[in-house]
């Protein structure tokens, strides 16, 4: 066989396996969605507040969600367990990640709601609801003493608390904020 010929036959076998690939039916795998389902998966949180679900609550009804969700990772009253501790007064000497906490780590309030709400519990990640994550968040806040115990956060108030170590962070994509 000369090579053009060889060209031709290798071209048409070609050919002929792509329109085979083309024209087979698909497994049928998965399913559209629909406007609804991917809401509820779109639950971003965003640092001015926006995103922010209706409903509140106070250090004083976190305490006992904590208790019962929290302490046995994060320690009595945030202190540390055998996961990172939440709360802490030490400042951040090195980059050891057991010296970041929420006081001194965390640029805006509203990424503590975002984080519980989206994976906490670890071992039940988005069963609570939204007036429980207020209330964890309140809590955290208040045991850092970045709010006062009776204070109340909901969707006007949680933006506002000003986080001790926010302007000594890098904001990547400024243009976004």
């Amino acid at each position: 066989m000369s090579t053009p010929r060889r060209a031709i036959y290798a071209a048409s076998l070609l050919l002929a396996i792509m329109t085979g690939v083309c024209l087979a039916e698909t497994p049928h795998l998965g399913k559209p969605l629909d406007e609804a389902a991917v809401a509820a998966w779109d639950i971003s949180i965003l640092p001015d507040g926006t995103g922010l679900p209706k409903g509140s609550g106070t250090p004083a009804q976190g305490a006992p969600i904590y208790a019962e969700k929290c302490a046995m990772c994060h320690g009595e009253n945030g202190k540390g367990g055998f996961a990172a501790a939440l709360v802490s007064d030490a400042k951040i000497d090195g980059i050891s990640a057991s010296q970041k906490t929420i006081k001194n780590f965390i640029g805006d309030s509203t990424t503590i709601f975002d984080f519980i709400r989206r994976a906490m519990p670890f071992q039940a990640p988005r069963s609570l609801s939204d007036n429980e994550v207020y209330a964890l968040t309140a809590y955290i806040l208040a045991e850092n003493k970045l709010i006062g115990a009776n204070d109340v956060m909901n969707a006007e108030t949680l933006p506002k608390v000003r986080m001790p170590n926010r302007d000594n962070f890098i904001i990547r994509f400024p243009d976004r904020i």
